[in-house]
């Protein structure tokens, strides 16, 4: 072993606790950073072969790995759109115009001015549009920004409405019309909305028109009620009023009522729950639809659905957010902005629900917090202090005995 390999070797000893004070520095200083993944230094050596008699110094190599796969504590929150993922599984982020995506497990996200949503990185959370199932693929790309302010100021037409409740009276006096038809034996009235979200009165108007051995038969059609004009054809309805009957529908009578709501869409009234039994008549029925209405707040399960609740209570699915994993999570290259990409070592990801395929579930109204243990880095920077000044006596040892050397021809 020459005197210069002693130096050498001291040297690489000092650059090897240089490396692992670099990470522990970086841990220390990420400390409090949301989804942080702690980076520790691994140390191999670097034997030379040697021939008989002699040694030949080697050295320490030095590889960083990252902790990436294992969990931070949770730090719960009051904002619904702070996400954390509970299990495996990153979210999907991208750059402002989606044209580079990554993952993270960073999910500090707010509403941009436009309403996407983005973390304090400048990273735009992706999903897909709508509520989505079964969805899975082995790309990144693909996936839209997530967005929740779209919806707003959006009216949705009605296209259906259902009978909660109703009874026609089978003792119920004809009354003449106009408006409406000619005679009628029951009228109610229901509240649609038409394709700018206007509300529209629409009568409904029921006709006794005959009475046979087991059964009782009746017309029933839609009107506007600003106008008296007719929908569309009434429908003919048949009671089953025999003992096994009971006043139902009979099997062969239709149990839909179809129309068009004014200036609005075709709507199909659902009649299945009425009945004739000899009591007052009765009619309770809910309609979709609604007038435009801003949204009020916004609602992330553990499914990853983004759901925006607006301000006259109607709910939409505005996105499903997507989770991805890979086969070796800590062989992930991280980028700046706590972010990571995929290389050969981790394998392609997957993106798929949460909650299914292993990956895990979304957590609203929380953060992951760094998984540094502040105490076991301070323990680390004492070591590599330590180990940095053993070295570098190797190095000032070896230095010494050259100048001997030197002086040997003095």
């Amino acid at each position: 072993m020459s005197l210069y390999g002693v130096m050498r070797t001291g040297v690489s000893g000092m650059n090897a606790q240089s490396n692992k004070l670099s990470t522990v520095s970086d841990n220390i200083a990420n400390v409090n950073t949301t989804g942080y993944k702690r980076a520790s230094t691994e140390f191999s050596s670097l034997i030379l072969k040697s021939g008989s008699g002699n040694y030949d110094s080697g050295a320490v190599e030095t590889k960083v790995r990252y902790a990436i796969s294992d969990g931070g504590n949770t730090q719960y929150t009051t904002s619904t759109t702070d996400l954390r993922v509970q299990g495996n599984g990153f979210f999907v982020v991208s750059n402002a115009n989606n044209t580079q995506q990554y993952l993270t497990r960073a999910g500090s996200f707010v509403p941009d001015s436009q309403g996407n949503l983005v973390n304090g990185a400048g990273f735009y959370l992706l999903g897909q549009p709508g509520n989505v199932t079964n969805f899975s693929q082995n790309s990144l790309s693909g996936m839209q920004i997530v967005n929740i302010a779209q919806v707003s100021q959006v009216p949705v037409p009605s296209t259906a409405g259902t009978l909660t409740t109703g009874n026609l009276d089978p003792k119920a006096a004809v009354i003449a019309g106009p408006p409406g038809p000619a005679s009628y034996s029951s009228k109610s009235s229901i509240v649609a909305y038409n394709n700018i979200g206007q509300a529209v009165t629409l009568d409904v108007y029921m006709s006794h028109t005959a009475t046979a051995a087991g059964s009782d038969t009746w017309q029933i059609g839609v009107y506007d009620s600003a106008t008296g004009t007719s929908l569309g054809a009434a429908t003919t309805f048949t009671f089953d009023t025999t003992a096994a009957g009971r006043g139902a529908l009979a099997a062969a009578s239709p149990t839909g009522l179809a129309f068009t709501v004014p200036g609005g869409a075709a709507m199909t009234f659902d009649l299945s729950n009425l009945t004739q039994v000899g009591t007052d008549f009765s009619f309770k029925a809910t309609v979709n639809g609604s007038v435009p209405s801003a949204i009020d707040k916004v609602d992330i399960d553990d499914a990853g659905h983004v759901t925006a609740i607006l301000k006259n209570g109607q709910q939409l699915t505005l996105y499903t957010i997507m989770l991805a994993d890979v086969a070796s999570p800590d062989n992930l290259t991280p980028e700046p902005g706590n972010v990571y990409s995929t290389n050969m070592n981790s394998g392609n990801a997957q993106v798929g629900n949460a909650g299914t395929g292993g990956l895990g579930t979304i957590q609203s109204s929380a953060l992951e917090d760094s998984n540094v243990d502040l105490a076991d880095e301070l323990t680390g920077m004492i070591e590599a202090q330590r180990g940095f000044t053993a070295n570098s006596k190797s190095f000032q040892t070896g230095s010494d005995l050259l100048d001997v050397v030197v002086n040997l021809k003095r």
